[in-house]
């Protein structure tokens, strides 16, 4: 189940968490503070530019550093996991040798919050 959040957002080439994504990790946090079960993985993404390899780099940063802020943020670690897909799974048609804007290709560019248990 995707928890009914936004999706996270990155800037081109980074995997730091940005201030307009920090709210919105915030309210994971929360729910995770309210129901102490609560289990989450956090599925990390790029867009397609750049190459394929570093792209599933980039996107397991971007899930590791999600991960992070959480566990700095009290969240025990076992209760979190994170992947990256690389560019594996674009959410637009916005793929290798597709010209796209850069508002489309940062749609890319996320973290989903998925519910474990």
């Amino acid at each position: 189940k995707l928890l009914q959040l936004s999706t996270i957002y990155f800037d081109f080439d980074k995997y730091n968490i940005r201030k307009d994504s920090e709210v919105e990790v915030e309210k994971v946090i929360a729910a995770m503070e309210k129901y102490p079960s609560l289990k989450i993985k956090v599925n990390s993404h790029t867009d397609s530019r750049g190459k394929d390899a570093y792209n599933l780099w980039l996107s397991q940063k971007r899930a590791e550093s999600t991960v992070n802020y959480m566990i700095a943020k009290g969240i025990s670690a076992d209760r979190l996991q994170g992947e990256g897909f690389g560019e594996t799974k674009l959410i637009n048609n916005c793929a290798n040798g597709v010209k796209c804007s850069s508002i489309q290709h940062e749609l890319n560019r996320r973290s989903e919050f998925i519910i474990l248990e």
